[in-house]
């Protein structure tokens, strides 16, 4: 008795969707902190993802503070409230804004308020991500190196009317003076779509 073949096409939810920009901030952040140098080498640990080895953190403080940061994006990923994530690298004595790695969010809020699925599939979803993180690596090469300790914040830009915990401040925008900036690749799951960027002071 034969079976006959049918393809089986992916789908993924506002959920699904919510999960993968989500784990990519994660370890976007993770990958630019240990490129750059912000904290030492033994920090951080080697996994494969997206095909690609990338260094996350083992450092107890500093994983408990990222998983917090995140769960919070996530919620608002998920809305659809998100507007922009920054990562920004400062030095530790001045406070000088060195680097500025802005990750522009793009929500399909039709898709996602009417609970449509996107038939577009994780692979080629993970394909654009793979390719994205390698630009990101290219890219660090070619910035200027960072010759001082520098300290990191995490920024989200998110409609005026979401509620912000307690924890969270307001900040300026910490923008780089005088910035040169490189864009980098986007991907996109149709629900949502991520754009990053990079600003930089060019060394005189």
């Amino acid at each position: 008795m034969s079976a006959s073949g049918s393809k089986v096409s992916s789908v993924i939810s506002l959920k699904g969707s919510t999960a993968i920009v989500t784990e990519f901030f994660g370890f976007c952040i993770n990958s630019i902190l240990y490129q750059r140098g912000i904290y030492p080498p033994d920090k951080f640990q080697t996994v494969t993802k997206y095909g690609l080895p990338i260094h996350i953190t083992n450092d107890r403080g500093l994983m408990n503070y990222l998983g917090q940061v995140l769960s919070q994006i996530s919620e608002w990923v998920m809305s659809g409230s998100i507007q922009r994530f920054v990562i920004v690298i400062s030095s530790a004595a001045s406070g000088e804004v060195i680097e500025r790695w802005v990750f522009n969010v793009e929500t399909d809020k039709q898709m996602a308020s009417s609970g449509r699925t996107s038939d577009k599939s994780e692979v080629e979803i993970q394909r654009e991500i793979q390719a994205l993180i390698r630009q990101i690596t290219v890219t660090v090469t070619v910035l200027p190196l960072i010759k001082v300790p520098c300290t990191f914040d995490l920024l989200v830009y998110a409609d005026e009317d979401v509620d912000i915990p307690a924890a969270w401040e307001e900040s300026d925008p910490k923008y780089v003076i005088g910035a040169t900036e490189i864009p980098i690749r986007s991907f996109t799951t149709k629900i949502h779509k991520v754009t990053p960027s990079v600003s930089y002071h060019e060394d005189d």
